[in-house]
């Protein structure tokens, strides 16, 4: 039997930290379609922040993207989110939307273009630094198109080379976190193209460096749960990204292609002791035609629903039916779990919590919505112009 005063209590702890880039213009399609009351600065976009950590009381912190987020005094954004009962979280460095990175960054050909990059994850470590962040997230679009085009042992020293540097100048309490993707903007080769390989990267770094799983960027079919229990069982899962796709890196709203492919993911990180503080869960997500606030108000929810599904999975059945090599049974106590309508629960903790039952209909009520369209009249959208 499940421990219902346990399964509330992981629920009531747990956090999810949104992206500030989703808060603004942003999209994987071949136009962002701007919305109305969008934020135009890092300070507006904490503004909606807090709004999803206000409905949902899970979301506390806010993670940055560099340089989309840079703002001349950066302890005066964290003490712009403290007042609004958040934190700054993970600092994402770009390096792939600089004219000088059309063949790699930190993995160039050219010193000279590494150098660029190497400090501006330096930068990012300063960033961090002032804002209290204890997470520097790495993702390279670094790669190649065509056969021949480098050399691509060479370019594997060179990611060596500068995650070393960077990795050195991380302070006490710090760490990276090293993202991997598939493919894409690279067609041929990738250089971090898979968790083995930021795997391999991250033992040689030392135990500050960790694995980030982002559940878009795998191939068709690849076991996502099997990658997380075992970097689980390494000590090694830094964090998620988590979106959902359909096709590729198509950032949608968590859990809205898969459901149970997230539900899949989260018990194994519930069976591996991943619910603990030092595995990050974070959304990466772009929300281009639909609202953003609710959107993302609604990925918590799903991470949530995944995650009380989750704890719900009777583990001394699960046990003795695999012991005994009961197929069917083993399956039917998963599904059983996955299966159960978790949303009276989610109700009910956050009744608990002093929250309002529904997150989406109390923001619905909040008026913020109307009032962000009023207000932010005039000033440049935050997005990223895809």
């Amino acid at each position: 039997m499940t421990d219902l005063a346990a399964v509330k209590a992981a629920l009531k702890t747990q956090a999810v930290e949104t992206p500030s880039w989703a808060y603004g213009n942003s999209g994987t399609r071949f136009k962002v379609f701007a919305q109305a009351g969008v934020p135009r600065d890092p300070f507006e976009k904490l503004d909606d922040a807090a709004k999803v950590h206000e409905f949902t009381g899970v979301a506390p912190t806010v993670a940055l993207h560099i340089p989309w987020d840079t703002v001349e005094d950066y302890a005066e954004l964290a003490t712009y989110a403290k007042e609004r009962g958040l934190r700054l979280g993970a600092v994402n460095s770009n390096t792939f939307q600089d004219d000088d990175y059309r063949l790699g960054s930190i993995c160039h050909p050219d010193a000279a273009v590494r150098r660029k990059a190497v400090d501006h994850l330096l930068e990012c470590v300063d960033i961090m630094d002032a804002t209290g962040s204890r997470e520097l997230k790495l993702w390279f679009a670094d790669g190649t198109n065509y056969p021949g085009q480098d050399d691509v042992r060479a370019r594997q020293d060179r990611l060596a080379e500068g995650l070393a540097e960077v990795y050195g100048r991380l302070g006490e309490g710090q760490r990276m976190l090293l993202e991997y993707k598939l493919f894409e903007p690279a067609f041929y080769t990738t250089d971090v193209p898979d968790w083995g390989t930021a795997y391999a990267h991250c033992l040689k770094l030392g135990p500050k460096a960790r694995v980030v799983v982002d559940t878009g960027h795998h191939a068709p079919g690849t076991n996502i749960e099997f990658i997380v229990a075992t970097l689980l069982r390494e000590g090694r899962l830094g964090g998620f990204d988590f979106n959902s796709r359909f096709y590729a890196d198509d950032d949608l709203m968590a859990g809205a292609a898969d459901p149970f492919q997230l539900f899949r993911i989260m018990y194994e990180v519930v069976r591996g002791g991943g619910l603990a503080p030092d595995v990050a869960f974070m959304l990466d997500q772009c929300h281009n035609i639909e609202a953003k606030i609710p959107a993302i108000i609604r990925s918590v929810m799903n991470v949530q629903e995944a995650t009380a599904k989750a704890l719900l999975v009777d583990r001394a059945a699960l046990s003795a039916a695999q012991e005994s090599g009961d197929v069917l049974g083993a399956n039917a106590v998963l599904m059983d779990a996955y299966d159960t309508d978790v949303r009276p629960l989610l109700r009910e903790v956050r009744e608990e919590m002093g929250l309002a039952p529904d997150p989406l209909a109390a923001y619905g009520r909040s008026g913020w919505a109307e009032r962000v369209v009023a207000e932010r009249v005039g000033g440049r959208q935050a997005g990223w112009g895809a």
